[in-house]
């Protein structure tokens, strides 16, 4: 309660109780006067300090629209509380004037003129005050994807079978493969079941990646791919490792994106575990920094806490071994079905992706585990069963404006045997690659160096399939030259731009047919898909 408010309500009473005293000798319309004026002053003290209070109630809804000491706000409930005022032995009571509670003093200034209040401003504020918290959590929860290069693949290697050529021996193996089942554009048309002139196009670009940068992301696997051994096998293949890894990296032969997985957190396996991750992490670490690129994936998730003791671990690890917060960010491996659906019954992933802090960079489904844990028959384990599109459909809208990525599993039927037996393998995941991209997962897992020619052959495809209708309409939107007029919407100009942009990344589109076709440079696209609306 303010004291001025308070002194300025006593002063009131004070003054009456001195009036009443030597009111015998008054007359009558002396009292009268009297009368008005104390009512005005007592209601004008009482009703700025109520709203002084009501101002300060803790829920937003239960405040006046108003800020303190405001007497204008106040009229209508003066007007009707007035008009309602109960007759006493001295007559009835005039109304409360508007004109008179303008006029009125208060206690902390004697001004007679008032600027009137928008009554729709100070609605607008009050909302804007209930809201603000909501505000930072949507953009703290939600702050879109960073813009960054994500990887078509990941590649899964055993650990101890690493070496610093590993990359080069898949793409030489890959090339074989792409010259003897798909080495002209009619072979490669059928094997992606693309039209001819687009199989022309995608089979020099294929040659070129793979002579280039044949894996963009690989992994090695101290889990499944490594197996059950004892400490000192573990451990002296995390030292060999590691120090492949570096020597690879000062040699610049190690692919853009890297790192480990290692044994989940579950109780059997989650001592090894963490003793594998903090070993390679501080193996890795150079002059209190991690190599551009080093990621790390926590497989068989099953409960949230385990999220959160994997956030606890890498807080550890940044403290002792001098790395900045927030340096080591993991990948949620989704291979059960307790990290899609809670036995509460809520959505678990997105509780993991909260829980993590940030530090969650990606979500990546594991096609033959999360089927087996469902009951699904070998035989039928698959990326494309329905139990997989349910489980990554709930990936999907958790992981959506968080910034965390999404990556899809992978296919055992590898492109080996026989020749019909390799054309099958690669018409096999060529299809699902091809699905995966429609379904708006851009990255997957290869297991087997064959599977990088359907891999680049049908993501090329799939952008410079779509990139001159994109093109046109991108244009449209920023009003281009020739452009017709835009239907689109900023948030499909958005997807639009994002689109082009990861078809430059993986290399399917080049720099001068961005321009050539869109006239729009790279820093503009980056402006129009990575513009924050509201949400963000």
């Amino acid at each position: 309660m303010s004291s001025n408010c308070l002194n300025n309500f006593t002063s009131t009473i004070a003054c009456h109780l001195r009036t009443g005293s030597s009111s015998r000798s008054t007359d009558s319309s002396s009292r009268k006067n009297l009368g008005k004026q104390l009512l005005d002053r007592m209601a004008l003290s009482f009703f700025t300090l109520t709203t002084e209070k009501l101002h300060r109630a803790p829920s937003p809804m239960k405040r006046f629209p108003c800020s303190p000491g405001s007497r204008i706000q106040i009229l209508p409930y003066l007007s009707s509380t007035a008009s309602r005022a109960p007759t006493s032995h001295t007559g009835p009571r005039e109304p409360i004037r508007k004109k008179r509670i303008m006029n009125a003093p208060t206690a902390r200034s004697s001004s007679v003129a008032v600027a009137a209040v928008d009554p729709m401003e100070n609605l607008l504020d009050s909302i804007d005050r209930s809201l603000w918290h909501v505000d930072a959590r949507l953009r703290t929860s939600y702050p879109g994807d960073r813009g960054t290069r994500q990887p078509v693949h990941t590649c899964y290697i055993p650990a101890d079978t690493y070496h610093p050529g590993i990359p080069g021996e898949w793409g030489r193996e890959a090339t074989e493969v792409l010259d003897s089942f798909a080495g002209t554009a009619d072979a490669l048309a059928s094997i992606i079941n693309a039209p001819l002139e687009l199989a022309s196009e995608v089979l020099p670009l294929v040659r070129a990646k793979l002579a280039r940068e044949p894996i963009e992301d690989l992994r090695l696997d101290f889990e499944d791919g490594f197996g059950s051994r004892s400490d000192d096998a573990e451990n002296a293949a995390v030292e060999e490792a590691s120090a492949s890894l570096k020597a690879a990296i000062e040699e610049g032969e190690a692919p853009t994106f890297f790192g480990i997985r290692f044994k989940s957190f579950e109780e059997p396996t989650r001592r090894r575990g963490i003793q594998t991750f903090a070993r390679f992490v501080g193996l890795m670490v150079t002059d209190g920094r991690l190599p551009e690129g080093f990621t790390v994936t926590l497989p068989k998730v099953t409960a949230v806490e385990q999220v959160e003791a994997m956030v606890a671990v890498c807080e550890h690890l940044e403290n002792s071994g001098g790395l900045s917060r927030g340096a080591l960010r993991f990948e949620i491996q989704v291979e059960t079905p307790q990290s899609i659906l809670s036995s509460d019954g809520t959505a678990a992933v997105a509780r993991m992706i909260a829980v993590a802090s940030g530090r969650c960079s990606g979500l990546h489904y594991g096609a033959y585990d999360y089927s087996a844990a469902c009951g699904i028959a070998a035989e039928h384990q698959s990326m494309a069963h329905p139990v997989a599109d349910h489980a990554k459909a709930v990936m999907q809208v958790a992981a959506a404006g968080t910034g965390v990525r999404l990556s899809d599993g992978a296919s055992i039927i590898f492109p080996v045997g026989s020749d019909d037996e390799i054309r099958f393998g690669l018409r096999h995941h060529a299809q699902l690659v091809e699905r995966s991209l429609h379904r708006g997962y851009y990255q997957g897992w290869d297991m087997h160096p064959a599977q990088l020619v359907t891999r680049y052959a049908v993501t090329f495809a799939f952008y410079r399939r779509s990139f001159a209708a994109a093109a046109r309409r991108i244009a449209a939107y920023t009003g281009g030259p020739g452009a017709g007029a835009s239907t689109d919407e900023p948030a499909t100009a958005r997807a639009l731009a994002w689109f082009i942009i990861r078809g430059l990344q993986c290399g399917a589109l080049s720099e001068s047919e961005v321009e050539g076709a869109t006239g729009l440079s790279g820093e503009t696209l980056d402006s129009i898909a990575f513009e924050r609306t509201n949400l963000h």
